[in-house]
């Protein structure tokens, strides 16, 4: 089936639906010609630092694919051996680091384009110091580390405060006054890049991401499996905004390409405001099974406006529609669970 969207028609079409993880590896790391042009036209090789997590191995390999002639280097932990051979078998060089040595750090390749990806978000409550330093010492390291270098780093949408359903969402100007630790020590993830930033004139951008739709996890998944196991879907967080994971890797590496010295941030996420109720019936029609609610929506929500990144990148090349498709096919089919809840549900900050 052919659908086009968002300013460039994809190299492909997009299929009805996607039937095993090879197909979805493939599809969200498919970058465009716009891409492409823009990747091979950068000096410098590539470098994703915290590949390892749920979105960096997809990333990696479409900036391996956009510009083949590069090096692309992915480096993380790699407490599991299998992921670093898939990398390997896509053409993506491996380095096992710990970016909390800094000894380590600082042997890395001095490259001229870092995309940062390391984090701690999930059981970050149980061992806030360490939430801190992950968040907070290890960005300000690498900041330091690569001053000759774009630096464009995963921030969250967590940063903001939650504004009421009837606003146009935050957007890059609103004030960031967040509840909760994690939250907060992603504002001082964000505070380091920007300081570093100014200080030797690094390019860079902070992408605001809210919320990534991969089949394995996400929003829709996540509200998808509550409905196909008879459990209700709990309303209190009644608005939310999604992306399809292959368009934010797209728009996370085009931002190296619209760097800004000092660093600035970006929203990154879907144009729509959505109702969590209204998902859910869609996606109880697809999967032919009863939606059940708790809870009554509140008036305000952690919700994105991404006015700024529909103009510099354009909209979405995988439309709403085509994720709750998608969705409820591969959780009608039980397919492969990451078992990671966004808990987006969550209003008091911790995870």
């Amino acid at each position: 089936m052919k659908r086009e969207s968002g300013s460039d028609i994809a190299d492909e079409v997009l299929p009805d639906r996607i039937a095993d993880i090879e197909a979805l590896d493939e599809i969200l790391s498919r970058p465009d010609a716009v891409l492409r042009r823009e990747l091979q036209g950068l000096d410098g090789d590539i470098m994703v630092l915290g590949v390892g997590g749920k979105m960096g191995p997809s990333l990696a390999r479409m900036a391996k694919r956009a510009a083949p002639g590069k090096r692309v280097i992915g480096v993380a932990r790699f407490t599991e051996a299998s992921l670093r051979r898939q990398l390997e078998d896509w053409g993506i060089e491996t380095i096992q680091c710990d970016l909390m040595d800094r000894a380590a750090l600082l042997a890395l390749p001095k490259v001229k384009n870092i995309v940062f990806m390391a984090g701690m978000k999930f059981g970050a409550a149980d061992d806030q110091p360490r939430t801190w330093a992950m968040n907070t010492y290890v960005s300000g390291a690498v900041a330091e580390t690569f001053t000759d270098a774009r630096i464009v780093a995963f921030s969250t949408g967590c940063v903001y405060p939650f504004l009421g359903i009837d606003e146009i969402g935050a957007t890059e100007e609103t004030p960031l006054n967040p509840p909760g630790e994690y939250a907060n020590s992603c504002v001082g993830r964000e505070r380091l890049f920007q300081y570093f930033s100014a200080l030797h004139g690094t390019p860079g951008r902070l992408i605001r991401l809210n919320y990534a739709i991969d089949l394995r996890y996400g929003v829709l998944h996540d509200i998808a499996v509550k409905i196909r196991d008879g459990k209700p879907v709990d309303l209190t967080t009644g608005h939310v905004n999604v992306v399809w994971q292959g368009d934010s890797n797209r728009y996370a590496l085009r931002c190296l390409a619209h760097a800004t010295a000092p660093t600035t941030p970006v929203n990154v996420t879907g144009p729509e405001t959505l109702s969590v109720k209204w998902l859910a019936t869609e996606l109880a029609r697809r999967l032919g099974k009863p939606a059940h609610f708790v809870g009554e929506p509140a008036r305000t929500a952690w919700l994105n406006n991404a006015a700024e990144t529909m103009r510099l990148f354009g909209y979405p090349q995988v439309p709403l529609k085509v994720m709750l498709d998608w969705v409820a096919d591969w959780v009608a089919g039980n397919g492969q669970s990451l078992n990671k809840p966004t808990k987006f549900e969550n209003r008091d900050g911790e995870y």
